[in-house]
């Protein structure tokens, strides 16, 4: 069978759409008929070059998303045809299959354990969760990516205790889930910060106390004049190491902790005062918000149902997927928090969504 895809070919191009033939599947492996797939910081760097030399072009692309199982491959035993899965770089339980090929006419395009950039995707069985028939699809692609590392960071990465302080540097997708979650923990104050007026009304709708607009404020001031013995705990979800340096800046001595979430460009460095440690200050660093998927993902649909992780209004607007450079673009420039493509449209307009 062929289906359609969104194609890396070259870097700092537009992806590129076509028609690729789906391999038989190996043991271990799971095809998946996408139906939305949300779009990360991470396939933004990946098309944009910023991440560096790419030797496996052309690929496809995408990690996070939603859909149903067509058929499995030899040996699985996760999944079977007809269930609902979360779609997601984070490797849970079941097999474990580095990637595979399509083919595109006589040229191989590579795969990765997981992509969603396509309506139909062979993906690794560790790759794949199974949810509730009923839970909402657009809601469950992001429970792949923007979810677990915005909430997860907050809940098993910091693990604040109720009434402790808590900054987020930068509310796109995954800081907004963090903003969520570090409300739900009993953080306060939750302070948002950010360079976009729509993204910190989004914040501050979904229970941020305080938001701080940089392009008005130095959030390092502001922070210590509030706040002068510094902050419990900060988020930095941007990969700027500039704002690094600030989210350690604003939390206190002896014990004060940063999360360094965001991913910066290939060839990024962080020029860190190392005085800042000796005052016990620490820095973690976070593997997706350190999710086991199989346990941490059905918790997030648990609470994301009960109304107390309301992640839906993330998704402000949605795309079909040969609108995918245009989502990339939106992404990029900050005008939608976590665009979302609908696979089974072909709407040549990005809709508001529901």
């Amino acid at each position: 069978m062929k289906t359609l895809a969104a194609i890396l070919v070259e870097l700092g191009r537009p992806l590129v759409f076509a028609e690729i033939e789906v391999p038989v599947l190996k043991p271990g492996q799971v095809l998946v008929e996408v139906a939305f797939s949300g779009v990360c910081h991470t396939q933004l760097l990946e098309a944009r070059g910023y991440r560096g030399e790419d030797k496996f072009l052309p690929h496809c692309l995408g990690h996070e998303g939603s859909g149903v199982v067509l058929e499995v491959g030899p040996g699985v035993t996760k999944v079977r045809p007809g269930d609902a899965v979360i779609l997601s770089w984070i490797k849970g339980l079941g097999g474990d299959v580095p990637g595979t090929t399509y083919s595109w006419n006589g040229r191989t395009v590579n795969s990765g354990a997981v992509t969603t950039f396509s309506r139909h995707s062979v993906v690794s069985e560790n790759r794949l969760t199974v949810i509730p028939a009923d839970f909402d699809r657009r809601v469950a692609a992001l429970i792949g990516c923007a979810v677990p590392t915005g909430a997860g960071v907050v809940f098993n990465t910091l693990q604040p205790s109720p009434g402790q302080s808590l900054a987020v540097f930068g509310v796109g997708g995954v800081g907004l889930c963090a903003v969520t979650a570090a409300v739900l923990a009993g953080c306060h104050p939750v302070i948002a910060i950010d360079r976009h007026t729509s993204r910190l009304e989004l914040a501050q709708s979904l229970g941020a106390t305080q938001t701080i607009d940089i392009r008005h404020q130095d959030p390092v001031s502001t922070i210590r004049s509030t706040f002068p013995a510094g902050l419990d705990f900060a988020v930095e979800a941007t990969g700027v190491p500039a704002v690094m340096d600030q989210a350690l800046s604003v939390v206190r001595a002896q014990g004060g902790t940063t999360a360094i979430v965001g991913n910066a460009h290939f060839g990024a460095l962080w020029n860190l005062d190392p005085r800042q440690l000796n005052q016990g200050k620490r820095i973690l660093g976070t593997w997706g918000g350190d999710n086991a998927p199989d346990r941490d993902y059905p918790r997030y649909c648990r609470l994301i149902t009960a109304g107390k992780l309301p992640v839906q209004h993330l998704l402000t607007r949605e795309y079909s997927l040969v609108q995918v450079n245009a989502a990339l673009d939106d992404l990029e420039s900050g005008i939608t928090p976590r665009p979302l493509i609908n696979l089974a449209s072909i709407s040549p307009e990005p809709a508001a969504a529901n």
